[in-house]
């Protein structure tokens, strides 16, 4: 992998060895890859964005708090718990209903600070008991992870939690091609509270149809279709509007750089940057409107009236990308699903519904967690300061009985017995003053 593509002059050699570094530097699992997976749109953001395509780490300690939220731009996330303590997970389903759920019980709760602040939950630092959640109809669902084990976070579904001590854990986003209609819900989200989004939904979204080899399904090939209708639609009869309204167009009176759709690098971020709306904070990636009565503020086709009191006359539109560029895109998108569609003709294939769809079911208890809960019984968590962790912490039984651990390492055997012994039992981590 080299800059999130294949190294060609590497696909001929075998895999490297399991547990090996070149596995690890190489292997999809590897959370500094995910993001350019082959299958993961993030591929085509080539600018570092922190937590978003670059890992974070996260050092927690006993009882530190990641409070509720849910990713930007709605994205799919990946945790993976290095070492330390345990992690208590929280979640509600992303679909609209539990999401807005979540939202009225803060609003119910924080109605007089979230007047102030109506962005409250994209601050993250608001927790909520999930009991409170539960009594206001929202479901809720847990989890613990354990060291070596992963979580994902599906599209708009917020999570909260705490750690049971000292630990370490990474975390990255991604998405894959069913994500688009959530990422358009997330950019409407954020347009209501001239909340920048972290990269241009606009762009990402013709970028991918500008790589029309990666659609493999039909499902997710007319998801794509379904979002580019909805932003023409929208661009052509708002710059109709406008222009019948007296706005002049100067796209044939001014050059500007064409939009660059075969990957989002730091040029062109850079770019988007000075032509957001100054009402909405939206990257204006098809056409923007000024006015001559400023040489900085620019105007998506929605906002334009709240920029300033000069009449439309005063006001010109800068087009980057014309109608004919449009409909071609388009047009391909739908000629290249049409073959998708005709490729499944007398094929029965199981269109399973996303785990944040409406009509989607989630089971009160997942797979295989009773199953989980028998391998963790009893484990011992080692909180030592030393990495990689050496000694047992000072732990206590569910009977009462204190089990001190030896700092010695001539006393490993003796120590051993007592692993075992503590194993058989149901294990509590205890502080320093002996309290769990």
């Amino acid at each position: 992998l080299e800059g999130g593509t294949i190294d060609v002059e590497k696909v001929d050699l075998p895999e490297p060895k399991f547990g090996t570094e070149d596995y690890y530097k190489e292997t999809w699992w590897n959370l500094n890859n995910i993001p350019c997976a082959p299958d993961s749109i993030l591929r085509h953001v080539r600018v570092g964005i922190n937590g978003i395509n670059v890992p974070w780490m996260y050092y927690g300690s006993l009882f530190s708090t990641f409070c509720w939220h849910n990713e930007d731009n709605y994205l799919y996330s990946i945790n993976y718990h290095h070492w330390g303590a345990p992690k208590q997970w929280y979640g509600v389903p992303g679909s609209k209903k539990d999401a807005e759920g979540l939202e009225k019980v803060f609003k119910d709760y924080l109605s007089m600070k979230m007047r102030d602040v109506p962005d409250l939950l994209h601050h993250i630092t608001t927790m909520f008991s999930p009991r409170l959640l539960k009594q206001g109809g929202v479901p809720v669902y847990k989890l613990v992870q354990n060291p070596g084990e992963f979580v994902v976070t599906f599209p708009r579904a917020f999570h909260g939690g705490f750690s049971y001590g000292p630990n370490c854990g990474e975390a990255v986003n991604f998405a894959t091609h069913d994500w688009i209609h959530h990422g358009a819900d997330a950019n409407e989200r954020y347009r209501s509270f001239a909340r920048p989004a972290v990269f241009s939904h606009d762009r990402l979204t013709f970028t991918m149809a500008n790589h029309l080899q990666e659609q493999k399904a039909h499902r997710t090939c007319r998801l794509l279709v379904a979002e580019l209708e909805r932003v023409i639609d929208e661009e052509m009869r708002l710059r109709n509007k406008l222009l019948e309204a007296g706005v002049r167009d100067l796209s044939g009176e001014i050059n500007l750089p064409p939009n660059r759709l075969d990957q989002l690098d730091e040029e062109s971020a850079d770019y988007d940057d000075k032509r957001l709306c100054h009402a909405c904070k939206h990257v204006c990636f098809f056409s923007c409107v000024a006015c001559e009565c400023s040489q900085s503020k620019v105007s998506c086709l929605r906002h334009s009236h709240y920029m300033c009191r000069c009449p439309p006359e005063k006001k010109y539109m800068m087009i980057w990308c014309q109608k004919a560029e449009m409909d071609k895109t388009l047009k391909d998108v739908k000629e290249f699903n049409e073959k998708l569609k005709a490729s499944l003709s007398g094929k029965v294939v199981d269109d399973v519904s996303s785990p944040t769809s409406e009509d989607s079911t989630v089971p009160d208890i997942a797979p295989g967690v009773h199953e989980d809960m028998a391998r963790q019984r009893g484990k011992i968590i080692d909180l030592s300061c030393v990495f990689p962790p050496r000694y047992p912490l000072t732990a206590v039984s569910t009977k009462g009985n204190m089990e001190m651990s030896s700092a010695d390492d001539n006393a490993e055997d003796s120590m051993e017995v007592k692993r075992q012994k503590l194993r058989e039992e149901d294990v509590v981590v205890v502080g320093p003053a002996g309290q769990p």
